[in-house]
This record gives structure tokens, sequence and C-alpha cells, in this order.
């Protein structure tokens, strides 16, 4: 028998023990977003420093001016492969509205469904104690069966994901030479569906940016100066509408000067995947994709930017009726970005157009909500093709390539403060809940990511 085979037996044989583990840490009501709960976020940090040094990966909880970080190194000379760096983190979503859970969030429970599959029920269950517990239990099995890794590995655990991540980059500005290593590996993805594993090799920046657009110095009567006077709800409705034009490209200068096409072999896989665009919006009670026309609906969510209105108000919003032409009226935009575009330049010619759009008797304010740029993979580095490779092996089935319509701040940090590139590895599905009432992660996401991840090291470490 083989070693990998050696240790994936191991893994087999030890599931319950895995998931007796993890039960413990689901246990931990580690909301970092909520005060009260700041002597469960160190428990949760405790637990995983004593669980790593337990198992020969020596950590240490690491203090930070919010909740702390969890640091952990498992070195040797003559190793092959790169120095990776494993981020998780610990941290939880509170679990409002809780009348709608159908347990206790924080008791964990296995729950077989009628179709036979059985799945893990917590908080936390997915995102992310779930997903970083795979990487734990491969080293675990690693080390147990052969006494060592064949990697040198780095462990870097945070508390405040869920809140923002305000101690990160202090955290990682401080700490640049330790945590600075060939390659970030992150287990916070999905896979394809079910069956079939993925890597994200694309994630959307993000511009973010509120307009407030000034026109009378009150609200006035709209019987009196209804027809004279400048409305402007309708001046911040004409800027909004100019964004898009009809084919529903975004109008700014510049634009998509940055914005790359995908590789030929990426938009064929995504063309052969089973994926409807009725039955994905049809989810939502919509039906025709509502971006640029030339482009599949999975490719605007994956790979393309986009513009869109997050919120608008101005005037009179609330019972009955009041007939006043605002002095005010305001908007939430947000820009997600792609390929190398810079968030500056786009925040740029976003408010340079409207304000050319401005009526000289109107003024207008913006207001900087964040912004970061793009993340991509480079579809010929070795890390990729390798961990391909592995997930392959497990799971049968070639690995889908997939774009992340949204953000995973973390990766940003790591290219732009410790210049490392990141692996994308995950094994949660769409359908798991997050964020909501009866999170859930799939029995076989648990076992067989925790198989995934002893096969990618592996293959990693052939160097």
């Amino acid at each position: 028998m083989s070693q990998i085979d050696q240790i994936l037996n191991h893994v087999d044989a030890n599931l319950e023990n895995s998931l007796t583990r993890l039960f413990d840490l689901l246990r931990i009501k580690s909301i970092s977003t909520d005060p009260e709960f700041k002597g469960d976020c160190r428990k949760a940090a405790e637990w995983l420093a004593n669980e790593l040094t337990s198992i020969g990966v020596p950590s240490q909880v690491r203090d930070t001016t919010g909740h702390p970080m969890v640091v952990g190194h498992r070195t040797g000379e003559g190793k092959a492969g790169p120095h990776v760096l494993f981020y998780g983190h610990y941290d939880v979503q509170p679990v409002d509205p809780i009348e709608l859970w159908h347990s206790d969030p924080f008791d964990p429970r296995i729950v077989t469904r009628e179709d036979g599959g059985k799945m893990i029920v917590a908080r936390g269950a997915n995102d992310d104690k779930g997903q970083l517990m795979t990487f734990v239990e491969a080293m675990r099995a690693y080390i147990e069966v052969t006494g060592d890794m064949p990697l040198n590995i780095t462990v870097f655990l945070e508390g405040e994901e869920e809140s923002g991540s305000p101690s990160l980059e202090p955290f990682l500005d401080a700490n640049k030479q330790e945590l600075s290593k060939d390659l970030a590996l992150v287990c916070d993805t999905g896979m394809w569906n079910r069956t079939t594993p993925a890597i994200t090799v694309m994630l959307r920046g993000m511009v973010s940016e509120e307009i407030v657009v000034t026109g009378p110095d009150k609200d006035l009567h709209s019987g009196f100066f209804g027809g004279a006077a400048r409305n402007p709800i309708h001046v911040l409705a004409k800027m909004i509408d100019s964004l898009r034009d009809d084919m529903g490209r975004i109008t700014l200068d510049g634009f998509y000067d940055d914005v790359p096409e995908l590789p030929q072999d990426v938009k064929d896989m995504w063309a052969e995947l089973d994926f409807s665009q009725e039955e994905f919006l049809g989810g939502v009670g919509l039906k025709m994709p509502a971006g640029e026309q030339d482009r599949s609906a999975l490719e605007q969510v994956w790979a393309r930017p986009t513009c869109e209105l997050n919120g608008i108000w101005g005037g009179y919003t609330g019972a009955g009726f009041k007939t006043v032409i605002p002095s005010k009226a305001h908007a939430k935009i947000s820009f997600r970005l792609v390929g190398d575009q810079d968030p500056e330049k786009i925040r740029a010619s976003f408010r340079k157009k409207m304000l050319a759009l401005c009526p000289p008797d109107c003024s207008v304010e913006f207001h900087e909500h964040g912004g970061d740029r793009a993340q991509r993979v480079d579809f010929t580095a070795p890390a990729l093709e390798k961990g391909c490779k592995a997930l392959e092996a497990e799971w049968g089935k070639e690995t889908v390539l997939m774009g992340g319509g949204g953000s995973i701040p973390v990766v940003g940090n790591f290219k732009r403060d410790l210049n490392m590139d990141t692996l994308l590895i995950g094994f949660g599905l769409d359908e798991d809940q997050i964020h909501s009432p009866n999170e859930k992660y799939e029995l076989t996401s648990f076992h067989k990511g925790i198989r995934s991840w002893v096969r990618v090291i592996a293959e990693l470490s052939k160097g």
C-alpha cells in the first residue's frame, strides 16, 4: 500500500474522531461582531492553538486590538515544494433570526435528508470552522501516519473575518517576515456541485460610493414650487440612468481598459458546465440576464465588471403621502471589478461623470466606502495544475475553474501586503446557507475535504 493510501485510510478510520473535534469547536459561540462573545472568540482561538500544538504544529494565540489571531508552524530542513501559509477564520456570523433555526445553532448535529444525504448543521459548520478543520485533520493524519509533513507549513487563523477584519492589516504589517511564504492556501470557497470539485481562480474587486445630490436648501411644497424648482431626485435618477447603456455596458470613461478576456479553454469549460441561466434567475423570480447582453449569465457573475445601485432614497418615504420636493437625494452605488481594473481610477471616472451631469444650481457630494482590486490566479501556475490533479484524483471528475462573484478581502491583503499568491480550494455548496439560519456542511464535504487536502499536500510536495 502506498503512503498516500495509508494516510487516506487513516482519515477514513478516524472520521468519527474528526467529527467529535469539529463539534467541540462548533459549540464555541465565537461571534466576532458582538462584544458579548469576546470571551468565546478567545476560547475558540485557544482551542485551535492547543489542538494544532497537540498534533505537532506548535501554535500561539497572538493578541491584537480586537480578537486574537492563531499562528503555528511546522517546518524542517530539506523539504521540497513551496512553504505554504494556510488561512482560515474561526469567527462566525450572528445567529439571528434565532426563531428560524430548527435546533440550537451551537449544538451541532448530523441530519439525514430524505435523499439519504447527511449534513452537519450548526453555525459555522461551513463558514469557516468546518472548512478550516478539513485542513487541520489532513495535517493530523499526515503526521500520525508518517511522523511529519512533506511541506513546510504555517497556519494563520483569524478571528474577525465576519466583522470586517479590522486587525488583519496591522497584524500582517507587523509580522510580514513570519507570514510571507511561497503560497497561500485558503479554504473559504466552494465546489461546483456536491460531486464536482472546483478551484476559485477569480475574485472580483469592489468600489463603493455614496452620492448625495442637493437642490433647494430645504424641502419645498410641490404645489408652490413644482415645475419651477429643480428636484434632486430627478437629477439623481438621470445620473444613475446614464451609467449603463441599452446593451448593459457601463459607460464610464476607461472602464473596460483593464478588463481581460477569458482564456478560450476556460470559456469552453464554462460553456460545458451544467448551468441553466433560466433556472439560476428563475430561482429568484427573474427571467433574463440584465448585464452585458453579449455575455452569458455565468460570465456576467464570474468574470465581468458590474455597476449596481444598492440603495436610493430622498424626500418623504413614511406612511401616507406628503407632497414635497426634497432638498436632497441619496444613492449607494457599487462597482464589482475584474482583471487589472484600478479602484481609484474607476472612482475618479465615476465622480467625473456625475459632476458633469449635475446642473449648475445643484451640488454633489461623494462619500467613499472602500475599494479593492480583483484577484485572479495565473492559469499556468504549477500550484493550480497540482491542485486540479489532486482534486480530480479524489472526486473522480475534472476540476472546475470557477469565478467568484464576490470578494475575499484577505486574498487581496496577501497579494498586496505579503506579495503572495493564493490557491482557493473549498468544499462548500451554494445551498449551505452560510450567514443564514440552519447553516450546514455536507458530511461528504467534510470527509472528502480532509482526503482532498491530503492529496493536495502530497502533490505540492513534489516540487
